[in-house]
């Protein structure tokens, strides 16, 4: 196999890894021994040719051969598994590629849980919870914990926004106290079709007195921010761009499911 192939350079850091901790092919037979015994199973020894060929591109290890390796090198399992082109983080988008026919149980996975990730460790305190806002304009101080299955969430690299308590613009499909993710990069109010209302484009907007989500129609110098027809809010109509701008499209949504707190009926009192 050509060294400039991805198994060749895979094969060569492995090497350097264990070059820098000073060992030779024949202590990692004699530690991969002492590993197969501790676990009383042959697949993890690692014969002194079985490296080399490891090391040179012509073999790539099984799992049991690469656990033994993490265990002797002190390098973790899935970095290992990264030096062969395998990224346990992007199971879960690669899951959505094999869609399966019958509703089931997903469940987060966890495979590091050393590495940090951010979360909101102080929310300002002058924010109003009943309003639509940017979460990045609620949090006051942003902190690190180390939370595997909540890995992609990093408002430092993304946008978010937090639907406001007294916000029921798209009720009952997206509730008050949801969380959304907005693509800042796509602001196109194009015209297109979409089958359900699951489908239609969502955006979320910058007003002059806060922030709002929603369906839109634009026409000429007009934005009308388009409600869910159960949600008994009304359309509402700015002139753009001097009185709405468009932050973004609305990706994604966290939001719960159980009974909302009962102030709608109050919004719909005051309209």
């Amino acid at each position: 196999m050509p060294k400039d192939k991805p198994q060749a350079r895979s094969g060569q850091r492995l090497k350097a890894v264990r070059l820098a901790l000073g060992i030779s092919t024949r202590d990692v037979e004699h530690h991969s021994r002492r590993v197969a015994e501790f676990h009383d199973r042959s697949e993890f020894y690692i014969s002194h040719s079985s490296l080399i060929e490891i090391e040179n591109a012509d073999h790539t290890p099984g799992v049991h051969k690469l656990y033994s390796l993490s265990v002797i090198y002190r390098i973790s399992f899935v970095d290992l598994l990264s030096f062969y082109g395998i990224d346990l983080d992007r199971i879960s988008k690669a899951q959505l590629a094999v869609p399966l026919p019958k509703t089931h149980m997903v469940k987060p996975a966890a495979y590091d849980s050393d590495r940090p990730v951010v979360y909101p460790r102080r929310v300002n305190t002058t924010a109003q919870l009943e309003e639509t806002n940017l979460l990045s304009r609620m949090v006051a101080v942003w902190g690190e914990l180390p939370i595997p299955f909540a890995r992609e969430f990093d408002a430092r690299a993304h946008t978010y926004g937090f639907i406001g308590l007294r916000d029921f613009t798209l009720y009952p499909m997206i509730r008050p106290g949801a969380l959304v993710e907005i693509d800042d990069q796509d602001k196109n109010l194009r015209e297109c079709r979409w089958e359900s209302e699951f489908e239609r484009p969502i955006f979320f907007f910058q007003l002059r007195e806060g922030f709002a989500c929603g369906w839109c129609h634009a026409e000429g110098k007009a934005i009308n921010i388009v409600p869910h027809p159960l949600s008994g809010v009304r359309m509402r109509g700015y002139a753009y761009p001097g009185d709405i701008q468009v932050v973004g499209r609305v990706t994604g949504v966290a939001t719960t499911i159980t009974k909302t707190l009962d102030s709608r009926q109050e919004l719909l009192d005051r309209e």
